[in-house]
């Protein structure tokens, strides 16, 4: 750590990382806003428009993340982060404000815009600051400040949404409460703009600036360059780590916590403190990961993941078979989760923000970071089709068999990128 300023560091990384924060609580709010907003728009009983409200935002998340890269790779990480904080600030204000069910997928099609371009240029910025030694911890933070954002909304969620028995407060739920929901994001919103005007720019964007009469042809190459065969082994293990992080099931858990707790015996009230228990062993084990991505490393954790959740699912599935009800349940939940956020969630983005070259990792990034988000938008449409068809029990057994077919993948082709240079990384995976 000689040479740096270990308080500006952090200070720098922690300011990145309110993106990751703002994303972890937009992306999971409205899951607690949900039977409210429904019966204001009068959508309760329309399958198809409770699917386009909690589907828009992934919409924009797609959108975000295509554009992130050419646009960070063009104009910077610092100014790109800063448009992320003006669309959160944006769509948090505008999804409780307005009336009208097109004009709230509108504002949550912003938020998610937000959600895209923050998720791909917090990690990588992070990433790009930080001295070798640490880069895997510090990229963990952004992981770090999603799980807190998640906390926040689950509990926000929680604290605003009154007793549901009484007719009083059900109907303030319906006309307020999924609006303070939204609302409360605006104050972190508007204190990462703020904060943002203070980072700098990152050194490799500022070199790549420096050089740009020798790299013009190479930048201007952007997703051309990517594609070209010398990539196709990285860009492979990338596309497969960012769309697992999705497709191993543990999100449905977040997305579709009313119906997955209710499935296991509970009631409203017993969903809500569910989703909060769950939300605290996600901050737990997400510190855990702090501490052990530089000790263990990045391969073993993320195998670690793989075959972890594999089996948990094979036996939540197995217990949802045989109609197992109550803590067991979710016990099993929280053991997914914590399994999940100690490994799969902040290796995912350190490895995405490692393993490609300095001059194609903005575009690198935004194609893994665009995956990623069709691989949430697939989870999420066919999660309530695959429960219908197959019940929760064949859900989780085919998650535990992605799982398992995962692991064989990234057994065989997952690198150790603990401890290495970006530089280093580049001379060993490019070949």
């Amino acid at each position: 750590m000689q040479g740096y300023n270990k308080g500006f560091l952090y200070f720098i990384c922690a300011v990145s990382a309110m993106g990751g924060l703002l994303f972890g609580y937009d992306w999971v709010v409205i899951g607690g806003a949900k039977p409210f907003y429904e019966l204001y728009f009068s959508i309760s009983d329309s399958p198809l428009m409770q699917g386009v409200a909690m589907t828009t935002a992934l919409i924009g998340c797609l959108a975000g993340a295509m554009v992130a890269g050419a646009a960070a790779d063009k104009y910077g990480r610092k100014p790109l982060l800063m448009f992320s904080a003006v669309l959160f600030t944006v769509s948090a204000i505008g999804t409780g404000l307005f009336n009208d069910f097109t004009l709230f997928n509108i504002a949550r099609f912003v938020g998610g815009v937000g959600i895209g371009v923050a998720s791909a240029l917090a990690p990588m910025y992070i990433a790009e600051v930080s001295p070798t030694e640490i880069r895997g911890r510090m990229v963990s933070l952004n992981q770090m400040t999603i799980v807190l954002g998640i906390l926040g909304a689950q509990i926000v969620n929680m604290l605003l949404a009154r007793d549901t028995s009484v007719a009083e407060s059900q109907a303030w739920n319906v006309e307020w409460g999924w609006r303070w929901m939204f609302w409360a994001e605006t104050l972190p919103a508007a204190l990462f703009l703020v904060m943002s005007f203070f980072i700098p720019e990152s050194p490799v964007f500022l070199r790549l600036k420096a050089a740009k009469d020798s790299q013009q042809k190479e930048r201007d190459a952007g997703l051309r360059e990517l594609f070209q065969s010398k990539y196709s082994r990285i860009l492979l293990l990338g596309l497969v780590i960012a769309v697992f992080q999705q497709w191993c099931g543990t999100n449905v858990i977040f997305n579709y916590a009313q119906e997955i707790f209710v499935g296991a015996g509970f009631d409203v009230d017993g969903m809500f403190i569910n989703i909060v228990i769950t939300g605290i062993a996600n901050v737990i084990f997400t510190i855990v990961a702090l501490y052990t991505i530089e000790k263990w490393g990045r391969r073993t954790l993320i195998l670690l993941g793989a075959g972890g959740l594999g089996l948990i699912y094979l036996i939540l599935g197995t217990c949802y078979f045989f109609e197992v009800k109550g803590f067991v349940m979710v016990a099993l939940v929280v053991a997914a989760i914590s399994t999940y956020a100690m490994t799969l969630a902040p290796v995912t983005w350190t490895l995405l923000a490692e393993i490609f070259p300095n001059r194609i990792r903005g575009i690198a990034m935004a194609t893994c970071t665009f995956a990623l988000w069709v691989g949430c938008c697939t989870l999420t449409f066919s999660f309530p089709s695959m429960n219908a068809a197959l019940g929760s029990s064949g859900s989780f057994w085919i998650y535990s068999a992605i799982c398992i077919c995962a692991f064989v993948f990234l057994f065989r082709n997952c690198p150790e990128t603990k401890g290495k240079s970006l530089e280093e990384l580049e001379k060993e995976l490019i070949k």
